[in-house]
């Protein structure tokens, strides 16, 4: 069984930064902190590695980039539901929504917030189911 150590990431903060890093920090952070494995493990599947979205990103005005982290936000929502977490929760809309309509009034770390708001929660229940096992 998989043990998840980081429960309580600063949401806000890490959508802060890559905010004003244009998605570059996430580069970085999605390998170096083991979230893409995380999220892998958590939704039961391979995703497209985040750098690979970026990249699509790109050309799309990170378009692509926004939808492949919208998918995850909301296969994470429907993970938590299924694990009886309590919400709030992320959700496609919910990061969609505040990335575009939001954009400059930091909706982008707002979203962000939520996300890691939900995978903490599902972090901790999946923890505990684990170690009952």
């Amino acid at each position: 069984m998989k043990y998840y150590k980081h429960t309580n990431r600063p949401g806000f903060l890490l959508g802060f930064i890559d905010f004003f890093t244009a998605g570059v920090f996430f580069l970085v952070y999605m390998k170096a902190d083991g979230l893409q494995d995380e999220i892998e493990s958590i939704l039961g599947h391979k995703v497209m590695p985040y750098w690979k979205a970026y990249l699509l990103g790109i050309p799309t005005l990170f378009i692509y980039t926004l939808v492949w982290m919208a998918r995850i936000s909301e296969e994470l929502k429907e993970k938590a539901i299924e694990l009886g977490v309590e919400g709030p929760y992320t959700s496609w809309w919910h990061m969609f929504g505040w990335n575009v309509f939001g954009l400059f009034l930091m909706g982008p770390a707002v979203a962000t917030h939520r996300f890691f708001g939900t995978l903490d929660r599902v972090e901790v229940e999946l923890n505990r189911r684990n170690s009952h096992t």
